[in-house]
């Protein structure tokens, strides 16, 4: 068999060239700087920001704390304006969106790529479907819905909406289609039925795309703003999504950054905790395989 090279801007022979080995590393490094700088320069600034009295922040925005650090800014952000009760808001619902979207993703794929139904392709070309249609245009009927139920000012309002997510079906079919069959087989073999193979073999093997799809469904809940917005109307139920615009306006520069960085701590957070399961596991690439 012939060996394939693979080619690129810089042949293997002139990276073994000191000089050109030097500058690419340079040119990496910059590059990698720059992504650094402008991936985590606007976060390093908030948490800066949440700390430093407002006229610092104002007169010069760019400088390391001129004056010295004001730690009571985290502190009357968190009692005076209240943002522990709408962050506990905010833990609930994308708690309960995140329990919603995995309870509905799981058993839908399970459904679709193990146990295979009969009209499952036309279920799957279906979801598919609605990928191709945009959010906007069943915000009216979703909302006209949601009221005839009686739902609004409630949770229940944010968590079953959340649940219909067919990008989160779709990447769990795929990836639950690549499980090696004869672990499944073996365990119909013992006499394990669709239930015990779906809690006992199917999620113990499924934990990396369990993990990719709670961070998209705890980030996404935590940023959503239009939708909780108008199912919940009550200020005492309101995520921080929505609370913190409307507190802009009452509060001081300085304590309303420090909302800002308090806010942003859970999806920094679990982006850390759950980074492996991006970088090492290969759970998108496993899950558009096929």
């Amino acid at each position: 068999m012939e060996r394939v090279v693979k080619r690129g801007l810089i042949s293997p022979s002139e990276r073994a060239t000191p000089a050109i080995r030097r500058t690419l590393r340079v040119v990496q490094g910059l590059l990698l700087g720059a992504l650094l700088l402008t991936g985590l320069g606007p976060m390093l600034w908030l948490a800066k920001a949440a700390v430093t009295p407002t006229q610092d922040t104002l007169r010069t925005p760019l400088s390391l704390f001129p004056t010295g650090v004001d730690l009571a800014n985290l502190l009357t952000a968190w009692t005076r304006v209240e943002i522990d009760k709408y962050f506990l808001n905010t833990v609930v619902i994308a708690a309960g969106s995140w329990l919603v979207q995995l309870v509905v993703a799981t058993t839908a794929g399970y459904a679709l790529a193990i146990l295979r139904p009969r009209y499952g392709r036309l279920i799957t070309a279906v979801v598919l479907g609605t990928l191709f249609v945009p959010a906007i245009v069943l915000l009216v009927p979703l909302y006209l819905t949601v009221v005839r139920a009686g739902m609004i000012n409630t949770f229940w309002a944010v968590w079953l909406p959340a649940g219909a997510s067919a990008f989160n079906v779709v990447l769990v079919q795929r990836f639950f289609a690549n499980l090696p069959r004869e672990v499944l087989e073996a365990a119909r073999v013992d006499g394990a039925g669709p239930v015990r193979v779906f809690w006992s073999v199917v999620l113990p093997l499924s934990r990396p795309i369990l993990g990719v799809v709670s961070v998209f469904a705890v980030v996404a809940s935590w940023k959503d703003f239009l939708w909780p917005l108008l199912v919940l109307p009550d200020p005492a139920v309101q995520p921080l999504s929505v609370r913190l615009p409307a507190l802009q306006r009452y509060v001081e520069l300085d304590v309303f950054l420090a909302a800002l960085a308090i806010s942003s701590v859970i999806p920094v957070a679990l982006f850390l905790v759950f980074q492996r399961l991006f970088l090492q596991s290969g759970a998108l690439e496993g899950a558009v395989k096929g």
